[in-house]
């Protein structure tokens, strides 16, 4: 099944999970209730893994929802939700409301991620970008003041740019700022943002002189529609996250990261079906992240991964990882 079509399906999915959830309220002790909510980038794959998780247990209650990194993180740390997918490493404030609600939590990668720089279909000029270029072109200084291509290159045509991106409360915002201006913040606001990466495609589908980025996954499935832009690696050279041979290998950098699911502690301790869930995850979970447009990773992580889990480690050590960084540093 395609990513678009995967997506319209999960609305249908979702209200037949919650419809499950109020028809079990009676019988809550025979049904195996799990909720996993946060970033849109990485949903496919809580998706996939939940519907083929819910045909192998007939009793299984997983509700499976995307309200962005920073709503997901939101909900998990005021105790609302066993897991939160999370397409970045969680905030040190984050950390802090977690710890002040008594909320540990299991960090645990389980796919990788190229953020892609879109343009329109018709852009023939800008084929490669310098971070220094990425830099001008979404700098909070740049708010109301790079305006036009020429600005960012000398080269490109003196053409008014329409940028598009996530919103200021997604993971792949956080992201992508931190990677380009070496603040997670330290974006423009005047762009036009959305929660729903589809939009963001159809944007810079739609203007001559539009660019944007988003998760590798909604450019692999609009290829047609866009071309991808080429961003200069440390080492000087034009690197694109297709083939996703180079997000494994790390070539696309700084733009390559990992994503993750954050599991509570508690409910892994106290609800079998959440542990039961995260180890189905974990064993079942690659066989779909190619298919839906992300990146398995490599099998020495998925080692570390499982291992993390069964011993039930808590906190995070990816709070210190910089763009680019191997994952397996890290696990």
């Amino acid at each position: 099944m395609s990513f678009s079509n995967r997506l319209k399906k999960s609305l249908t999915f979702i209200s037949l999970i919650l419809t499950s959830y109020l028809t079990a309220c009676s019988n809550q002790g025979s049904q195996q209730q799990v909720s996993i909510d946060g970033a849109a980038v990485g949903f496919p794959i809580s998706l996939a893994v939940a519907e083929e998780y819910h045909k192998q247990n007939d009793n299984a209650v997983v509700s499976v929802a995307s309200s962005g990194t920073g709503g997901g993180v939101s909900k998990f740390c005021a105790g609302e939700i066993d897991i939160v997918a999370a397409s970045r490493t969680i905030k040190d404030e984050e950390v802090a409301k977690c710890k002040k609600k008594k909320i540990e939590f299991v960090e645990l990668p389980i796919a990788l991620d190229g953020i892609a720089v879109i343009v329109n279909r018709q852009n023939d000029f800008a084929k490669c970008l310098t971070i220094a270029e990425l830099k001008k072109m979404w700098s909070s200084k740049s708010d109301s003041k790079v305006l036009t291509w020429n600005q960012i290159n000398p080269k490109f045509p003196k053409e008014k740019m329409k940028l598009y991106a996530p919103a200021s409360d997604t993971g792949t915002f956080d992201y992508f700022s931190q990677a380009v201006t070496g603040k997670a913040k330290n974006s423009r606001t005047d762009y036009n943002p959305s929660h729903n990466q589809n939009n963001l495609v159809q944007g810079v589908a739609g203007e001559k002189y539009a660019l944007g980025y988003v998760g590798i996954s909604y450019y692999i499935q609009n290829q047609d529609k866009l071309n991808i832009v080429a961003v200069e690696s440390p080492t000087g050279k034009c690197e694109k996250p297709v083939p996703v041979d180079n997000v494994v290998k790390n070539i696309y950098t700084p733009l390559s990261r990992p994503l993750f699911i954050y599991v509570s502690k508690k409910s892994l301790d106290k609800k079998p079906s959440v542990k039961e869930f995260v180890n189905f995850y974990l064993e079942n979970s690659w066989k779909w992240v190619d298919s839906v447009g992300y990146v398995a990773l490599p099998d020495e992580a998925y080692m570390k991964v499982k291992q993390k889990l069964a011993t039930g480690e808590t906190g995070t050590k990816f709070k210190k990882a910089k763009p680019g960084q191997p994952i397996t540093n890290f696990i």
